[in-house]
């Protein structure tokens, strides 16, 4: 298509010769892309961190959950950070890594999303979801071998799956771009991962409610902040908890209610402040 039509535009913005939306950028303006301005002087940066993100399936669905800490170096850059975002309608993706560049990801993931469905008239299925979040994972490989590393976790609600009970899927990334779905129901990534994923092997049940697992993500995100200095436990005096999207078929993904949420948090606290008064904690 020619630009005849008095618009400032060049035709190129006129073109349906690809659905991606990042990769139109690659081609028109690759200087909007996550990571591409930082080149090698990136190892260079002490840019904030986000760490652990987890996620549960339930039956009937799959959540994902963050704490809300990030940190420069051995300082807290902010207590209040959102990790978790809703991507589509039946999507949510968390974010570990370099805090700047994982939000621009995100955001360019959901923008990605919604601009595919607009062209192509039909939404991404749940593995094309995936796989491209890995190829964006993959197209930002230089700046995290430069240090800025940036690692989603994604779930989401498969509406074409066999048994409903089992639709909820957990996929998680390396750096490279490397895409693993995650059979046990439950993973998480981030600094405190290894904590978290410690009290979610002992916590984890398949056909719990989903009121039960959002308990058990965030009872997994406290013993993670119990034991890593960069997790951000349950913050009571200035109400700062964590973060919890819940992928269900009927209500699609759906940010938890900050004062559920709350609710939820503090019954965690008063549970360990009663296992410590009983000399079980």
């Amino acid at each position: 298509m020619d630009n005849t039509s008095g618009s400032s535009l060049p035709a190129a913005y006129f073109s349906t010769t690809t659905s991606s939306f990042a990769e139109f950028l690659k081609m028109q303006a690759p200087d909007l892309l996550p990571g591409h301005r930082l080149g090698a002087s990136a190892k260079d940066l002490d840019a904030p961190h986000g760490t652990t993100i987890v996620a549960v399936t339930f039956s009937g669905g799959v959540l994902i959950a963050g704490d809300r800490r990030a940190t420069a170096g051995n300082l807290i850059a902010s207590r209040d950070m959102d990790k978790v975002s809703v991507t589509d309608e039946y999507s949510a993706v968390g974010i570990a890594g370099t805090a700047g560049l994982a939000i621009e990801l995100v955001r360019l993931y959901a923008v990605e999303l919604a601009h595919y469905e607009k062209i192509e008239g039909v939404p991404l299925s749940l593995d094309g979801k995936t796989n491209k979040l890995a190829t964006m994972v993959k197209g930002n490989l230089d700046v995290a071998m430069a240090g800025l590393a940036v690692l989603p976790l994604f779930v989401g609600y498969d509406i074409e799956a066999d048994d409903p009970k089992r639709a909820g899927r957990i996929v998680s990334y390396d750096v490279t771009g490397g895409r693993y779905e995650e059979s046990a129901g439950y993973h998480a990534i981030g600094s405190g991962s290894l904590f978290a994923k410690s009290a979610l092997k002992k916590l984890y049940d398949p056909e719990a409610s989903e009121e039960a697992a959002v308990r058990t993500a965030v009872e997994s995100l406290y013993d993670a902040a119990d034991d890593d200095t960069a997790t951000g436990g349950p913050d009571l005096v200035r109400r700062i908890f964590p973060t919890v999207i819940t992928v269900t078929a009927e209500r699609g993904a759906e940010l938890l209610p900050a004062d559920q949420t709350a609710a939820v948090a503090e019954a965690v606290v008063e549970g360990r402040r009663e296992q410590a008064a009983s000399g079980r904690s």
